[in-house]
């Protein structure tokens, strides 16, 4: 499921139907609720001690299930601590900035969770399957020559342990869903009345590129998977798995920062002891 740094990549590895032989769905769904409790109890920690952030990145072909996920996994984290950005085409002020720029304004600060839901990923998943919205960027021709895919690949590298070193984690969620799924959700989004507000003609003009999108996400997938910030391929076709494993590796990766409650200092618990002599001592 982690994808290994520097190991090549081949998606036909990651079986997107994979639930490892577990077929308690019910099961699963407390599961995901246990995790959802825990989550919530380690946000807590993690808003009062304001040293760390979180940052989950979640990218995906469309209709693999990253609104579901990023709904029930996160359900029970307090809303004033968390910020959910959803990364749309680029405005023209966006246009004026590097690609990591409106990332960057995103960022959750210290005590907080940023779930991204796509990123600047887009700009070597997207952009890379449309060339002609490379030159939408306005890049100076000195940017444009060599291999400008490997550099955004080691700025992304540089731009995410900047990140670690800096406090915040990194989680990074690639929902792995298969064509013939893919197709199967469309269906009944069309044919669903209270689900066609969903479907969008343009998802259906992407669905005839997956061959080029799979490449380029395994080129993603093998070069911007590190030790500081890994990738995770989720299996997609089986929302209700997909959601465990997200939960799972989540709560895993909060349980390994090293979260703690603020110590109150002796000269603060006497300050606190004084306060709380007054409002006793006060008349109601």
């Amino acid at each position: 499921m982690a994808v290994e740094p520097g190991k090549a990549v081949s998606l036909k590895d990651f079986d997107p139907d994979f639930t490892g032989g577990y077929d308690d769905k019910a099961g699963a769904l407390e599961k995901v609720a246990a995790n959802v409790d825990r989550l919530s109890a380690m946000q807590e920690v993690l808003y009062a001690q304001d040293n760390y952030a979180l940052l989950i990145i979640f990218q995906a072909m469309d209709a693999a299930g990253k609104d579901g996920a990023i709904r029930h996994v996160m359900s029970g984290i307090n809303p004033q601590g968390c910020q959910v950005t959803s990364f749309k085409a680029p405005s023209a002020e966006d246009l004026d900035y590097g690609y990591l720029w409106r990332a960057s304004k995103a960022l959750p600060g210290r005590g907080m969770i940023g779930i991204f839901n796509r990123s600047y990923y887009e700009d070597v998943l997207v952009v890379r399957v449309h060339p002609e919205l490379l030159e939408k960027q306005k890049l100076p021709t000195r940017a444009r020559k060599g291999d400008i895919w490997q550099r955004r690949f080691k700025e992304i590298n540089n731009f995410e342990k900047y990140l670690r070193q800096n406090g915040t984690i990194v989680l990074k969620f690639f929902l792995n869903v298969s064509k013939k799924e893919q197709k199967n959700r469309f269906l009944a989004r069309i044919d669903e009345p209270e689900k066609n507000w969903k479907f969008s003609p343009a998802d259906y003009a992407e669905r005839k590129h997956w061959d080029d999108y799979q490449k380029a996400f395994e080129d993603m997938l093998e070069n911007t998977s590190t030790e500081w910030a890994p990738w995770f391929v989720i299996p997609a076709d089986n929302k209700w798995f997909a959601r465990l494993a997200v939960s799972e590796v989540i709560s895993g990766a909060f349980e390994r920062i090293d979260l703690q409650m603020p110590v109150v200092s002796e000269a603060r618990k006497k300050e606190l002891g004084q306060i709380r002599s007054q409002l006793l001592d006060e008349e109601d």
